[in-house]
């Protein structure tokens, strides 16, 4: 389920009451969170906070390219756009969503390159692969910041060499710091600012066996040393061996070991706790996301039949599978490395969900029709170059292929159901509820409401016109979410509803009828009724 991931100061400063943009409660409280537990040299910063001004104010700002804009951070220049654009195509009331506007990031993905003695650890300069060390970044969770200096640390002490991309050579290629928040035995409102660290460490070797696999061990226990559960600071919840060595940009290579900590990693959004993995697609703003899933959660019908395209892990379809009922939801997703984190959070939906649910590995482009049978709802969250051509296609022209459907003898929806090796789970039944809810088997409707999460604002247009200008959807709300401020990318969530039948689509479906007709009359009188109207 791909909301974009974009490129990524320790204490985590005020958030900034909102003017001019619709913003949620979070947003609007400017109490300051508590830093994170003090590491020796680390957390002694005496950068002053900014005061209530939306302004970035990172000392990166000027090399890093993670971030595009230093003010009003809660409203970034695309929104005034976004509003005319959508108020063209006849939604009045947009509205934007901005929470908190320092320290969101979640999730970061960094280069490390430089030498042992002095590693840099963040992201390329700007049309470069020049590393630039980020070491106070704002946008990112102060934990991130906390073991990115503990990272630091270990390489220096640990004599770990760096990688050089011109030669091939070193050993410590790439880390990913994400951060769950999810702790139970905590109040909800310190969750975030004691999030934990799973630290997956990018090594330039083939697997486990490699010659200097000593020294990432050694690297691992560092971390876990000082930062794991019988340290002071317990920042850091499990660490990941990935082994990469591949000479192309690709940062994961195929091989993930767990080396220390917990394997599991949760966080829990919109009304269910996921799973994800060091290797599947995670939101990185998941307060954002959360926000996100609650409004469109308000579009979906009671016991309607979704499905997810483009759907990761699942996420969206089993938050609303869980909470509206949903008679089924399909979630189909390329990626086989979300399928295990599926899994994962299926097991932990509420007892009380009962629908028929399954996840595919699939690519959406192929066949497109084929997972929109049966459903009345379909969310896409493409990636940021749009919907594939193939399934726009279907989109523009869903009313006529709904019509061929039913009349064919065979649809194409039996492929779904006569798929050789599909992966189908029922979910928990409980007798809270009247009954299992069967899947729509056999079923040849078609969608009467899309949702369209976009990360790609230039991509979302031109899919957002052509599915208007083919006269079968009609644009009913548009949402916009503050996912990364610093940034121009936004996300916008739309809902699209299926126009019904228009004049010239009945008089499609009255021509069969109106050509019988003809036959009589020309029987019968030698005259023909109009077929050409």
């Amino acid at each position: 389920m791909p909301l974009c991931l974009l490129p990524n100061r320790l204490l985590p400063l005020p958030y900034c009451p909102l003017i001019t943009c619709h913003a949620s409660p979070a947003a609007l409280r400017s109490s300051p969170s508590s830093p994170p537990p003090t590491l020796p040299n680390l957390l002694n910063n005496t950068t002053p906070v900014p005061s209530l001004s939306c302004a970035l104010q990172c000392p990166h700002f000027q090399s890093c390219s993670g971030c595009t804009h230093e003010l009003n951070l809660h409203r970034p220049i695309i929104v005034d756009e976004a509003d005319q654009f959508f108020k063209s195509v006849g939604v009045s009331d947009f509205d934007f969503d901005s929470s908190r506007l320092w320290g969101w990031r979640s999730r970061a993905k960094l280069a490390v390159r430089g030498s042992s003695m002095k590693p840099l650890i963040g992201l390329y300069e700007e049309g470069t692969h020049n590393v630039v060390d980020i070491p106070h970044c704002k946008a990112h969770h102060p934990n991130i910041n906390a073991a990115v200096e503990l990272l630091r640390q270990g390489v220096t002490k640990l004599n770990i060499e760096p990688y050089d991309e011109d030669e091939g050579t070193g050993e410590l290629r790439y880390v990913q710091m994400a951060v769950t928040t999810y702790n139970t035995s905590l109040p909800a409102p310190e969750r975030y600012k004691n999030g934990k660290v799973q630290v997956s460490l990018v090594w330039n070797s083939r697997n486990e066996n490699s010659h200097n696999f000593e020294k990432l061990n050694a690297l691992a226990n560092f971390l876990w040393r000082n930062g794991g559960p019988k340290s002071d600071v317990r920042f850091i919840h499990s660490v990941w061996a990935n082994f990469q060595t591949s000479t192309n940009n690709i940062i994961f290579g195929n091989r993930w070991r767990h080396l220390l900590g917990e394997s599991g990693f949760w966080e829990h959004a919109g009304g269910i706790d996921v799973s994800l993995s060091p290797s599947s697609f995670g939101q990185a703003n998941t307060r954002a996301f959360d926000i996100l899933l609650r409004k469109l959660q308000k579009y979906v019908p009671y016991g309607a039949s979704v499905t997810d395209l483009y759907a990761g892990a699942g996420a969206i379809g089993l938050s609303l599978a869980a909470t509206r009922k949903c008679r089924s939801v399909k979630c189909v997703e390329v990626n086989k490395e979300s399928k295990l984190s599926f899994e994962k959070t299926v097991e932990r939906l509420p007892n009380y969900v009962d629908s028929s649910i399954s996840w595919h590995l699939a690519d959406t482009s192929v066949e497109p029709l084929s997972w929109l049978m049966g459903s009345e709802v379909v969310v896409v969250d493409p990636p940021r170059k749009g919907l594939d051509a193939s399934l726009l296609d279907v989109l523009r022209t869903i009313s006529s292929l709904e019509r061929k459907a039913k009349s064919a003898p065979e649809s194409s929806y039996s492929k779904v159901k006569d798929e050789k090796r599909p992966w189908v789970l029922r979910a928990m039944k409980d007798s809270v509820q009247i009954g299992s809810k069967p899947a729509l088997e056999g079923s040849e409707s078609l969608p009467q409401t899309l949702i369209y999460i976009s990360c790609g604002w230039e991509s979302f247009k031109e899919d957002c016109k052509s599915l208007l200008s083919s006269k079968k959807w009609r644009l009913e709300k548009a949402h916009g979410f503050n996912f990364f401020p610093g940034t121009q990318s936004t996300i916008h969530l739309t809902v699209f509803d299926a126009t019904g039948t228009a004049f010239p689509d009945l008089v499609q479906i009255l021509l069969p009828t109106i050509e019988f007709l003809n036959k009589i009359l020309a029987l019968a009188f030698g005259v023909f009724a109009p077929t050409n109207i």
